[in-house]
């Protein structure tokens, strides 16, 4: 099969390699996935470049995002998911080979089955931003009725938490960083949006909601001061990375307003967890209340180019053809 993979760690021209590798057979408990798109995540890219701890494996396949047609099951899997359209997650994730490639091997579990035709390219980018924005807003139940608010509202997490909280029935509140991504994120059903960069965005988000908001979806653990100040009696925030490692947190006035934090990693959500929040983003993805926005579609052959796009920014989101 073709496929692309790197041996060790550095920029994406100098250790992608693309070529030829036997086809994966799948074991007890798996299907292998003929792919048509491989959806690329910031992980993905961070992965491949360097940061993080050592390459566990010796040869390493990228990206754990996908979506294909299931051709061949292992034990245990009934021999009728052969045919079936699905998107995957967790490919890469604790394992050596991910969706850069004509065909994966995955858990049956991370194989979600999908009933529409024509939305593969963004099923292909439902898995880490997908589950990690839903996990970001719904860790806590339903948001029907809530103020929300999310941070990075124009990027792959939080462009779809916005998205999951309007279908919840939730008042969305949200930050972009550019004035040219306001009316994109309004046009995902965002109530109210806000230049992260306004010197008075804690009194603006005060004065939209007066009472505090209930929910927020956290880019920047490392801002939490800001969210300190509009969080609602009882809030939850939800953080998904951090600009700094060690962040300082205002105790006391989280602590007076009873505030629950999350810290969320996606690779280590229960799988249950995993799960219900798939079966809820393809419910969305297939009825039409949840778009991805994909900007650019390349060939496997043009890897590094898309690499180097989803460092740049490409405005949406990058995936492969295959």
């Amino acid at each position: 099969m073709r496929a692309a993979w790197y041996e060790r760690r550095g920029p994406a021209r100098e250790v992608l390699v693309v070529g030829e590798l036997p086809a994966p057979q799948p074991g007890p408990g798996e299907v292998r996935i003929r792919l048509t798109h491989s959806g690329i995540n910031p992980g993905d890219v961070g992965k491949r470049s360097g940061r993080g701890a050592p390459m566990p494996f010796s040869r390493v396949i990228p990206h754990s995002d996908g979506a294909g047609v299931i051709d061949a099951v292992g034990p245990d899997v009934p021999d009728d998911r052969v045919g079936q359209r699905v998107w995957c997650y967790g490919a890469q994730s604790y394992r050596p080979f991910g969706t850069a490639a004509e065909h994966v091997v995955v858990p049956g579990a991370l194989a979600v089955p999908l009933p529409r035709d024509g939305v593969n390219d963004q099923a292909a980018c439902l898995g880490i931003a997908g589950i990690t924005g839903y996990r970001a807003l719904f860790a806590d139940g339903p948001v029907h009725g809530l103020d929300v608010l999310v941070h990075g509202a124009a990027g792959g997490v939080g462009s779809i938490a916005v998205q999951m909280a309007c279908r919840d029935g939730a008042r969305v509140l949200a930050t972009v960083r550019s004035a040219d991504d306001v009316e994109r994120v309004k046009a995902f059903g965002a109530d109210q949006v806000f230049l992260a960069s306004d010197p008075d965005l804690a009194g603006k988000l005060r004065a939209a909601v007066p009472d505090g908001i209930n929910r927020i979806a956290e880019i920047d653990f490392a801002r939490i001061r800001l969210d300190a100040h509009v969080l609602a009696v009882g809030g939850v925030i939800s953080s998904y990375f951090s600009t700094n490692p060690e962040p300082s947190i205002p105790y006391w006035p989280l602590g007076f307003a009873d505030v629950t934090l999350r810290l969320l990693g996606s690779d280590d959500f229960r799988p249950e967890v995993k799960a219900h929040a798939a079966s809820e983003l393809t419910d969305a993805l297939v009825h039409g209340a949840l778009s991805i926005p994909v900007a650019v579609r390349l060939p496997l052959e043009e890897i590094a180019e898309a690499h180097e796009l989803v460092q740049r920014g490409a405005g949406g989101r990058v995936v492969l053809e295959l």
